[in-house]
């Protein structure tokens, strides 16, 4: 073999290793973004679940408009603005339109903290399934989902 043929090998299969490590880098890199964002997911809920049960009973009490923000304020200085009195309220109305942690959990694998974010205001329960559904299987982006159009 000659010196040229054994370089131009050693090219391709340097290429061919290449693109293998990289195949498995990025599939490595969404698994762990897809697992981060099913753990926030799954963590919202819960903040919303605790709030909602433990502190506004289920109702949404006056005490409430006056935990909430100091429950914002204490969390967002420690946690960042994830915990923003808006995103709190987004938290507890998740809670409260998606009860069952086990569709939650199921979801959660599927689709980000965004599109719940744009589903949960939905008033009629079936728009909202019809709407997860749709993002979960067609993989639509929270800023795909053009929910004005359809109501």
């Amino acid at each position: 073999m000659s010196a040229r043929t054994v370089m131009t090998k050693s090219l391709q299969i340097s290429e061919s290793l290449f693109q293998d490590l990289r195949s498995l880098i990025i599939e490595a890199r969404q698994d762990v973004a897809r697992q981060v964002n099913s753990a926030l997911v799954l963590l919202y809920w819960r903040v919303g679940q605790r709030i909602r049960k433990d502190i506004l009973k289920e109702k949404r009490a006056d005490y409430g408009e006056e935990i909430v923000p100091t429950l914002s304020t204490q969390l967002s200085e420690e946690f960042g603005p994830s915990f923003s009195m808006r995103n709190l309220w987004h938290m507890i109305r998740f809670a409260e339109v998606f009860p069952d942690e086990k569709i939650v959990n199921a979801l959660s694998t599927q689709l980000g903290w965004s599109h719940f974010v744009e589903i949960v205001p939905l008033k009629d329960e079936l728009q909202r399934d019809f709407y997860a559904e749709m993002c979960r299987m067609e993989r639509w982006k929270s800023f795909e989902i053009e929910i004005d159009k359809y109501i």
